[in-house]
């Protein structure tokens, strides 16, 4: 195994990579969006490889919309 499919993240490193807070993380884990390992502790940790597919998956959400303007409005 490579130490990318090794490496565990916290909640906090996935919440930087989505630009996200945390709380989103782990309403995701809830809702089945992402997996997760719990620690003993009780805290989540995320296999980078399956962030990463996330946001090879969210990365085509990201394109640009295009803008319609009303020229009844003035816009």
């Amino acid at each position: 195994m490579s130490p990318v499919d090794q490496r565990l993240l916290t909640s906090g490193e996935v919440a930087a990579m989505f630009r996200v807070n945390p709380k989103t993380v782990t309403r995701w884990v809830k809702t089945g969006r992402l997996t997760s390992i719990r620690t003993p502790g009780g805290k989540h940790r995320f296999r980078e490889r399956d962030v990463i597919a996330l946001l090879d998956q969210t990365a085509g959400d990201a394109r640009p919309r295009p803008v319609h303007h009303d020229p009844r409005d003035g816009h």
